[in-house]
């Protein structure tokens, strides 16, 4: 075999074993869609973790965190899944699932858990949440440095088990903190956290975002309505808002999920 044959002998061969390992690699990236070790994650948990990402880029996206400011969980059986400390939720992928239980031992994942997990475990260990979310939203951590309790300007704070308290000031991160927010969930699934944001547990991911939202604008609407000069807002008494309670018990569609 002369030197040009042998050429393009070992270039027919090259550029076929090129296009075999091209194929050969993308069938491979197509079955490891989700990074190594992340497939072996039970499904529940995959969703589950899906669901708390898309969750925490809506808090960024709403206003209600900036930055890495927030943190959010989902109990889903006896595991906790809750975000990464000091990781952009944009930047979250489905390889940094991170699991603990309820004792905050690593269930999966390797990065570290954000610096408020006492706070998401102790609401776990005390309620019947399902799913914790934790903001600093602007109007609302505003009006966590006024009062004691947020004035009951709108009935929703019915749906939340009636006036929203703030919790006393700890340091983040801290059993103090914990035990403060305790306090002042007592018969609720919503509170303040002096100088610090919001903290709200619901059924599912779903209602613990929905009554952030709404505790965010009822901490606006008072805001906005107490700033005006000469003028003091009217506010619901707690009769009224026991009736708005019961109401609520049959409100909307159960069986629609």
């Amino acid at each position: 075999m002369n030197e040009r044959r042998r050429n393009a002998v070992a270039s027919l061969l090259f550029w076929t074993g090129r296009r075999t390992r091209l194929r050969t690699g993308r069938r491979a990236g197509s079955r490891a869609a989700l990074p190594a070790g992340a497939a072996r994650h039970p499904a529940p948990w995959r969703a589950a973790w899906r669901a708390l990402v898309a969750a925490a880029r809506q808090t960024v996206a709403d206003g209600l965190v900036v930055g890495t400011s927030g943190n959010l969980s989902v109990r889903v059986g006896d595991a906790i899944l809750v975000t990464p400390s000091g990781v952009p939720y944009d930047r979250l992928r489905p390889a940094d699932l991170l699991a603990v239980d309820l004792h905050g031992r690593r269930l999966a994942g390797a990065l570290e858990p954000t610096s408020e997990l006492p706070l998401h475990l102790a609401v776990y260990r005390s309620t019947g949440a399902r799913a914790v979310v934790h903001t600093h939203a602007t109007h609302a951590t505003a009006v966590s440095t006024l009062v004691d309790e947020v004035p009951l300007i709108h009935y929703m704070a019915a749906a939340m088990g009636g006036p929203i308290r703030v919790a006393d000031y700890a340091t983040y991160g801290s059993p103090e903190l914990a035990d403060a927010a305790l306090a002042a969930l007592a018969d609720r699934s919503a509170c303040l956290l002096r100088n610090h944001g919001t903290l709200v547990h619901g059924r599912d991911l779903r209602q613990a975002m929905d009554h952030t939202a709404q505790l965010e604008w009822m901490c606006r609407v008072w805001l906005a309505a107490a700033a005006i000069p000469g003028r003091e807002p009217t506010l619901l008494t707690r009769d009224q808002l026991a009736e708005v309670a019961e109401r609520l018990r049959d409100y909307g569609n159960p069986g629609r999920t």
